[in-house]
């Protein structure tokens, strides 16, 4: 019994155990509005970005620099104030503590937490945006018909 007590720990900590990547998705800028009214999208892309560094997760100085890089596209995008707004709001709401949709790391399984990405982890990476992009030159392809 105490061994898959153990086992059980092991595999909800992640350690020791390859997990799986998840595809990538993303849902715009979460819970905040992905752009102005007059401009509904205006910082969007800055979000995706943002998620992708979230979804593939890492070290918590790259979850820093990914929140930073968010801020600043947004701030470049015309809108200072909402980026700092956005900052306080990825840094509160984005721990990979908290089960969420939208944590950092959120790609892998809960309670990875913060963790370098090894060359199999990368691998995996490179592996889903392929998929990704397979699916997205085939649904553009299918567009031209």
């Amino acid at each position: 019994m105490k061994y898959l007590v153990a086992l059980v720990l092991l595999s909800w900590s992640g350690a020791g155990l390859t997990a799986d990547l998840a595809p990538f998705t993303s849902d715009g800028c979460s819970a905040f509005p992905n752009g102005t009214p007059q401009n509904q999208n205006l910082w969007l892309t800055c979000c995706i970005r943002h998620d992708f560094s979230y979804w593939k997760g890492g070290t918590e100085q790259q979850r820093l620099d990914a929140d930073l890089a968010l801020e600043q596209c947004v701030a470049k995008a015309g809108e200072p104030t909402i980026a700092s707004l956005m900052l306080q709001g990825v840094r509160a709401g984005g721990s990979p503590s908290l089960p969420t949709t939208y944590r950092w790391g959120y790609g892998w399984p809960f309670g990875r937490g913060y963790q370098a990405l090894t060359d199999e982890d990368l691998l995996q990476v490179k592996t889903q945006l392929e998929a990704l992009h397979a699916m997205i030159t085939a649904v553009t392809e299918s567009l031209k018909d």
